[in-house]
This record gives structure tokens, C-alpha cells and sequence, in this order.
């Protein structure tokens, strides 16, 4: 009874809920204009409200943070724009009002004229990826609307979406004769007619398969995967010249490159998660696709970029694998130097944006920045690419490796105190370039000067001292400029060379100490030189040859240098005399150890001094003492002294830094086109003088003032002496029928081939002072016929060579063997 009597109050409560029903109605249906404005936006390319996405600064979103901002959004009561009446028709989200209800919304569709229900579609949303052919179709849409929104939009979902980017601008596969073939029937039994049908349906199957990218529908993902060609571990899947015609047309539009800007801010994030933490690279190789597209945006050193769009994609091309870099690399080593530099300057212009719009010092250091050092590491990536692309030598000219000096099993007072070289093999390699097979220091000319990738501004706030320690470190958390030593200027690597030469001071002086605690005797923690003026070479050289005799680990101290009846206590400018003094007199032409060339400016071993080999190890030992101690010599060599330096030796090349004129007169030998005998009438004698300056003939092959030059014979490899002199062994004589056969492959080989068989069978592929004829080769039985390679002797001249059964197996071994010969072949 009591419910019943509670019964009518119950009305007004119902008219409540009712009431607040409206309200959630309302409040979602103006939340859903929100979301739709975020994502859509209102079709008015020139909008200017901040939260809409048709206007040209709308930063794109996922469709949850859209979600999240539209609820944001109806909290503070933002700004809904009106419907443009582009848009109408397309969604009833924005033709509805907040006084109109959902039967006025469908009479205001019913109301639509012919026209706009038969017009294009505005959304293209089954566009999930992008060809050349659908852009310029939509451009030409959107032109006859003269709305750009409905491309604006595709290219800001395709260009924000690592997956629709990866799909996009594929290479169309092309039908081999092969496939042609089969599809034409393997049946012989079929009558002409058939046939010819056969033939006319696989020739409109390979029209329509060159077809496909503008035929066929956008929204099927079969372009993605079964159109495409078979390709090589170097190649890509993405047609690069249809992505540059494509930026090409569209950059011109300042509301499109808007789109690609924002779609940018918007994937970079997403594609770094993808590669930190998800791995996809190495699931999908064409991840690579969308950096490389990208790239192309020839814009992407514009102002507009460097705040945030350009900083996020370099954090996320940083993080690619080694094995994407390096194929990244080899693709852009095939771009025209013109190419290159648009993209080095990208970055540069990023890191050049970033130093000096940023107060960096010892307390804020540029180490520290993420965009900066993103920057330097996709810089590097260019540089390779530089590099790879460049005049590159790729001979085998590395000097012959020392014999490995055993380890004790003792530890020494340096390991024990962990002073021992971090890299006892040499100069720490970059990875990138271990993984390319190619070291700068080969490259003869790059596409573009190295000199274009220094980046001052950056060189002029880098604290070296800091970033020294980083790069000894090797800690993941610190970057160090040092492992893209291509950026940093002279200036700047001479600060970082000196706080290496001091640790060590510091580290041998630390040693010494404790040696004396150790032994009981009082040792020197310098390195002391005491010289007499009028003698200070003799002095110099003596003492330094006693100390390299006996310790050689004391030059690595700081050098403490005393002129004899002189006081003064060198604190550096003692030793920079000394040096001084020291290289003034034994570079003095007069002394005779080196020649001076006034057209080049460049010093040179004297082949006709009177001095040892041991006395200019000596001088070399100056000249590192110098550097070690931080003294800058006026001291210029050819750029082959520090080739050799660092392990490579001299070849005809290096003929064109250090002698250029002799080096362009054996050029227009080589390449005379007459006859070399009976127009040039030269022997295979030169002359030179002495240090008197009288002339010396010099024979470069035995008899060789009998020898004329002749265009068979001036290229010095002669290996009709060769086979003349070598000698057999093990069964082998000179009218066996394999090596007669040997001699007729050896002797058709190209140049380059030779090289590589004296390198194979010698160790090194240059012919001996004389000649070849002065080379003694054997050629030794080794077995009857087999699969096995030949092999070789290099130390004795002896190759090795199974008895094979045909001449085509005996060329194909012996081509395998000199080719491949690095690492294994060579005993």
C-alpha cells in the first residue's frame, strides 16, 4: 500500500530523467562533432580553428587521442566550426545542429541536388595506400572542385601511417619471357587459333599488369605483396623517380606540404617505437620504403621542419638497424651528387638550427641533445653513402700483416692497473663501415668534398674534454662526437689527439712512480733530451736511438728538452723550439735526405741520399714525438706518406698527389693511341741526378736501355717473361698439356686479373724492380683431377695446382681462387 501512495510523485521524477537523457543525447551528440572535427575536420581548407583538421597548422591524430581531445574539448565549451558545404552529404555529424534534430538532418540530405549526390567522393577513406597515378587522379578531383581537402586528407592519413607508407609508390612487377611463355600454353597440340588467343590474352595480361598501379583498386592491399618483383639484397621495393615526380608536383602547394608536415610530427614517434622495441626490420625488409620516401621531400630543410617534424624523423632513421643503414647507404650511393648534398644539408641545417638556437656549455652540453645528436648519426649515413659513391679504390694494396707478437701469460704492471689499450688492433673501426666492406681513407674522391660535412657551429659549443671521455667510456647512455669524426674540424680533433697524448703522459708517469716503489730505484718519469746547439741532430738522433734500443716505452713520457750550458725549465716552448730546430735543418734541402717541390709544396724522399733506413726510422720517430707532445711542424708530405701510415700501399695512383707531372706523362703513355715505338723512341731507362746534380741512368729492367717501349709492352706487367722464367715441380714441365693450357688462360686475363693472380701467387700485385722476368715462379703438381681451389706459396713464389681434367674447369678454379683468395688460398 505504501508504493501506492508513492505512486504519483513518480511523474515529475520520470519528466527528470527524461530531462537528463536530453542532456547525455546532447552532450554525446556534441562530443561526436568534436571527434569528427579532429579527425575529419570541416572541409574548409582555409579554416583557422585550431582544433579542426582541415586547418593547415592541425597537428593529425590517432583516433584515441581523438577520442580523449573531443571529451577535452566539450569540457570547455571549444569552438565547433560550421559544416562547409563541401562537406555536406558526407557525414551527418556535421550536418546536424544543436537546434536541429535528426529529422531536419534528413531532410536537409534529401534536399541535396543531383549534382552533389553524383559528385566525387570527399573522403577516399578505402585509399589505404598511395600510388602516382591515384594522387594525380584525386589532384585533378580536388582541382575541378578547386578543394584541395580531400587530398590534404588522404595524404595526411597515407603519410602518418607506417604501414600505408611501406605500401606505397611499389615497383610493378614485369612479366620475364619466361612467364609470358607459360601463359601462353605449353600445350604443342593446341590448333592456331587457340594459340593466337593464348598469345593475345598474355599480351593483355602484361598491359594490364603495367598497368596495375593506376588501375587497380586503392584499397586492395594485392600491389603490397604479389605484384612485386623478385629483388636483390641492394634494392628497394619503392619507385623513388615516381615519389620525386609526385613531391614535385604537390610541394608547389603550400596547404599540401602542410599535410606531409603534419603527417610527419605525427609518424616519426610511432615508427621509433617500431624499430626500438618491436624489431620490425628484420620482419619486414620494406620498412625501409618510408624512409627513403621520406627522404625525398625536398623540402625537408625548410624552416617549417627543424622545430619538430625533422628532429622526430631523425630520432626514429637513427634507430635503424646496422643491416638497414648499410642498405640505405648503398642506395644512396647511386644518387648524384647533387642529391646527396640536398640531404646532407638537411641535416646539417637541422644540427646547425639546434646549436644555435640552444646556450650549450660544460653544464649543458650538446651531447645531451637528442635532435643534435639524431642529426650527426643520419649525417653519418650520408657520408658513407658520400663515400661509397665516390671514386673508391678497391684493389687489394694493403700491406703485408706483421707476424702477431705471442701473449705471455704473465700480466703486466700496465693490465694490472687497467692502463692497457682498450684497442691493442689499432684505431677503433665504425661499425657501418665494417658492415659496408669499404674504408674511407680508399676513397680517392668523394661525390661531394669531405670538407662540406665539418659543421662549425656545432665544433664551437662542443666541450672536448667531455666528449673525450664519452668516447673512451663507450657507454650507451653518452654520445661522443668522436665516432663521426667527418663533422668535427681539424682544430677540434688536434684538443681531442691532445687529451689522448696526455692520459697516456699521465698513465706512463703513474707507472714509473710505482715501478720505483716496486724496484727501489729512483727512475725518470720524462723523457729527457739533452742537446748541444751546434749539434743538435747528432744529439737528438743518437739519444733517441738508444732509447728506442733499450726502452721503447719511455717515449711515450712527456718530452722535458735542455739545451746544454742554457738554463730554463720547459714547460712546452723548450720543445717547440727544439722541434723547430730539428725539422728546419733535416728538411734543409742542402742536408740531402728530402727534396722540395715548388709547384706542389710538398716534401720528398731523396732516392740519392747518402743516409741509412735506420736514420730516417729515426727522424720518423721525431716527427711522432712532435705530434705526441702537441707541436704543430711546418711539415707537408703527399698524401701516399699517410697511406702508408695507416697500413696501404703506394700505387700508380698516388703518382698524381706526389709527382703530377711525371704522373700525367706516364698517362699520355699509356693512353697514346699511335704508335709508341716509332713516335716516342723510348727505352725502358730513366735518369736522374745525384745530389751533386750530375745525371745517373737507371736500368728499370735488366737490359732495359735495349728494351723499346711498344704499346704491347708498356704496361710493365710482362708475362710473356713470366712464363719464360718460371720453373716446375712435382711432374709439371713446361710442354705439359695443362700448363700450356694454364699459360693461354693466364695470358687472356684482363688487367685487373693479372693484378689479382700476382697478388694470389706473389702476396702482392706489382712487378719487381726488373720486371716480371725477374720473378721465379714454380708451378707444383698438387694431386690429380679434383674440386679443390689451387693454392699458393706466397712466401716462396709456389703455386699449387691439381692436375684438372678440362681447360673450362681449370680457368673456372683458377678465377675462383684469385678472386676470392682474402682469407683463405694464400699459405
Amino acid at each position: 500500500m505504501a508504493t501506492a501512495c508513492k505512486r504519483s510523485p513518480g511523474e515529475p521524477h520520470s519528466e527528470s530523467i527524461e530531462t537528463s537523457r536530453m542532456k547525455r543525447a546532447a552532450a554525446k551528440h556534441l562530443i561526436e562533432r568534436y571527434y569528427h572535427q579532429l579527425t575529419e575536420g570541416c572541409g574548409n581548407e582555409a579554416c583557422t580553428n585550431e582544433f579542426c583538421a582541415s586547418c593547415p597548422t592541425f597537428l593529425r591524430m590517432d583516433n584515441n587521442a581523438a577520442a580523449i581531445k573531443a571529451l577535452e574539448l566539450y569540457k570547455i565549451n571549444a569552438k565547433l566550426c560550421d559544416p562547409h558545404p563541401s562537406k555536406k552529404g558526407t557525414s551527418s555529424a556535421y550536418l546536424e545542429n544543436n537546434s536541429k534534430g535528426a529529422h531536419n538532418n534528413s531532410c536537409t540530405d534529401r534536399k541535396m541536388n543531383k549534382k552533389e549526390m553524383q559528385g566525387p567522393r570527399d573522403d577516399f577513406k578505402d585509399v589505404t595506400f598511395l600510388t602516382e597515378d591515384k594522387i594525380y587522379e584525386i589532384l585533378e578531383l580536388c582541382r575541378e572542385k578547386e578543394d584541395y581537402s580531400p587530398l590534404i586528407r588522404v595524404i595526411g592519413r597515407v603519410f602518418s601511417s607506417a604501414e600505408a607508407l611501406v605500401q606505397s609508390f611499389r615497383k610493378a612487377k614485369q612479366h620475364t619471357k619466361e612467364e609470358l611463355k607459360s601463359l601462353q600454353g605449353k600445350d604443342e597440340d593446341k590448333d592456331e587459333d587457340e594459340k593466337e588467343k593464348a598469345a593475345c590474352s598474355a599480351a593483355a595480361m602484361e598491359e594490364d599488369s603495367g598497368a596495375s598501379s593506376s588501375s587497380s583498386r586503392i584499397g586492395d592491399n594485392t600491389q603490397g605483396d604479389n605484384n612485386l618483383q623478385k629483388l636483390g639484397p641492394d634494392e628497394v621495393s619503392v619507385d623513388i623517380e615516381a615519389v620525386r615526380r609526385v613531391y614535385d608536383r604537390l610541394l608547389s602547394n603550400e596547404k599540401i606540404e602542410t599535410a606531409f608536415l603534419n603527417a610527419l610530427v605525427y609518424l616519426s614517434p610511432n615508427v621509433e617505437c617500431d624499430l626500438t622495441y618491436h624489431n620490425v626490420y628484420s620482419r619486414d625488409p620494406n620498412y625501409l620504403n618510408l624512409f627513403i620516401i621520406v627522404m625525398e621531400n625536398g623540402n625537408l630543410h625548410s624552416p617549417e621542419y627543424l622545430e619538430m617534424a625533422l628532429p622526430l624523423f631523425c630520432k626514429a632513421m637513427s634507430k635503424l638497424p646496422l643491416a638497414a643503414q648499410a642498405k640505405l647507404v648503398r642506395l644512396w650511393s647511386k644518387y648524384r651528387a647533387d642529391q646527396i648534398r640536398r640531404m646532407m644539408e638537411t641535416f646539417q641545417q637541422l644540427i646547425t638550427y639546434k646549436v644555435i638556437s640552444n646556450e650549450f656549455n660544460s653544464r649543458n652540453l650538446v651531447n645531451d641533445d637528442d635532435a643534435v645528436v639524431a642529426a650527426s648519426k643520419c649525417l653519418k649515413m650520408v657520408y658513407y653513402a658520400n663515400v661509397v659513391g665516390g671514386d673508391v679504390d678497391t684493389d687489394h694494396n694493403e700491406e703485408e700483416d706483421e707476424e702477431p707478437i705471442p701473449e705471455s701469460s704473465e700480466l703486466t704492471l700496465q693490465e694490472l692497473l687497467g692502463e692497457e689499450r682498450r684497442n691493442k688492433k689499432g684505431p677503433r673501426v665504425d661499425p657501418l663501415e665494417t658492415e659496408l666492406g669499404v674504408k674511407t681513407i680508399d676513397c680517392r674522391k668523394p661525390l661531394i668534398p669531405f670538407e662540406e660535412f665539418i659543421n662549425e657551429p656545432l665544433n664551437d659549443v662542443l666541450e672536448m674534454d667531455k666528449d673525450y671521455t664519452f668516447f673512451k667510456v663507450e657507454t650507451e647512455n653518452k654520445f661522443s662526437f668522436m665516432t663521426c669524426p667527418f663533422i668535427l674540424n681539424a682544430v677540434t680533433k688536434n684538443l681531442g689527439l691532445y687529451y689522448d697524448n696526455r692520459i697516456r703522459m699521465y698513465s706512463e708517469r703513474r707507472i714509473t712512480v710505482l715501478y720505483s716503489l716496486v724496484q727501489g730505484q729512483q727512475l725518470n718519469p720524462y723523457l729527457r733530451l739533452k742537446v748541444r746547439r751546434d749539434h743538435i741532430i747528432d744529439d737528438a738522433l743518437v739519444r733517441l736511438e738508444m732509447i728506442a734500443m733499450e726502452n721503447p716505452a719511455d717515449l711515450k713520457k712527456q718530452l722535458y728538452v735542455e739545451f746544454e750550458g742554457e738554463q730554463g725549465v720547459d714547460e712546452g716552448g723548450v720543445s717547440k723550439e727544439f722541434f723547430q730546430l730539428v725539422v728546419e735543418e733535416i728538411f734543409n734541402p742542402d742536408i740531402g735526405m728530402f727534396t722540395y717541390d715548388e709547384s706542389t709544396k710538398l716534401f720528398w724522399f731523396n732516392p740519392s741520399s747518402f743516409e741509412t733506413e735506420g736514420q730516417f726510422t729515426l727522424i720518423g720517430i721525431v716527427l711522432g714525438l712532435a705530434i705526441y707532445n702537441n707541436c704543430i711542424l711546418d711539415v707537408h708530405f703527399p698524401m701516399v706518406v699517410y697511406r702508408k701510415l695507416m697500413g696501404k700501399k703506394g700505387t700508380f695512383r698516388d703518382l698524381a698527389d706526389s709527382h703530377p707531372v711525371l704522373y700525367q706523362s706516364l698517362r699520355d703513355l699509356l693512353e697514346y693511341e699511335g704508335s709508341v715505338e716509332d713516335d716516342m723512341m723510348i727505352t725502358f731507362q730513366i735518369s736522374h741526378t745525384d745530389l751533386f746534380g750530375n745525371p745517373m741512368m737507371h736500368d728499370l729492367k735488366e737490359n732495359g736501355d735495349k728494351i723499346p717501349i711498344t704499346n704491347e709492352n708498356r704496361k710493365n706487367l710482362d708475362f710473356q717473361a713470366l712464363e719464360e722464367t718460371t720453373e716446375y715441380d712435382g711432374g709439371y714441365t713446361r710442354d705439359s698439356l695443362i700448363i700450356r693450357e694454364f699459360w693461354e688462360i693466364v695470358h687472356s686475363f684482363t688487367d685487373e686479373q693479372k693484378r689479382l693472380f700476382l697478388q694470389f701467387t706473389t702476396g702482392t700485385d706489382r712487378a719487381p724492380v726488373g720486371g716480371l722476368g725477374k720473378l721465379k715462379m714454380i708451378i707444383a703438381k698438387n694431386g690429380p683431377d679434383t674440386e679443390r681451389l689451387p693454392t699458393s706459396h706466397t712466401c716462396f713464389n709456389v703455386l699449387l695446382l691439381p692436375e684438372y681434367s678440362s681447360k673450362e674447369k681449370l680457368k673456372e678454379r683458377l678465377l675462383k681462387a684469385i678472386t676470392y683468395a682474402k682469407g683463405f688460398g694464400m699459405l
